[in-house]
């Protein structure tokens, strides 16, 4: 996605008050729920320890600490700084493989080529780009685990 990086998106300020403006925390739950999100002591439940005590629990948001924890998902394979653009550039996802980033970029550079456009440089600048980001995922670690 342009503009993105690492699953965040960068947005201008005006864009920023606009998705503000449209977002509802409380979209979808019914009064009750609203009530106990907006309750003073929400996140602050408290048990009672097996020797009568109170405790409070805090919650468990990253579900760190539970018994039936799901397994990570496995890293993507361009994770490197700079894949995600130079595989938009290609016209790529993080799922394209080695052989994927060759036959953009030969289909790209035969495309961008003034060779192939009678001479024409217009299109330079995008062939640089095309080779940039083939040089830099040729470099990168699942380019050269996959070779």
């Amino acid at each position: 996605m342009p503009g993105s990086e690492g699953g965040w998106q960068f947005l201008c300020l005006d864009h920023v008050r606009a998705f503000n403006a449209g977002y509802n925390f409380f979209d979808g739950l019914n009064p009750d729920e609203i009530r106990e999100a907006q309750s003073p002591l929400a996140g602050w439940e408290q048990t009672t320890t097996p020797k009568g005590r109170m405790a409070f629990n805090f919650g468990d948001a990253h579900d760190l600490f539970s018994a039936d924890r799901k397994p990570r998902p496995a890293p993507k394979r361009w994770s490197g700084f700079g894949d995600a653009q130079a595989l938009m550039a290609l016209g790529l996802t993080d799922a394209a493989s080695a052989d994927d980033v060759r036959r953009a970029y030969k289909r790209l550079v035969r495309r961008y080529h003034p060779d192939s456009n009678g001479g024409d440089r217009g299109q330079e600048g995008k062939l640089q780009a095309v080779v940039n980001a083939y040089t830099h995922l040729k470099s990168a670690p699942a380019f050269q685990s996959e070779s």
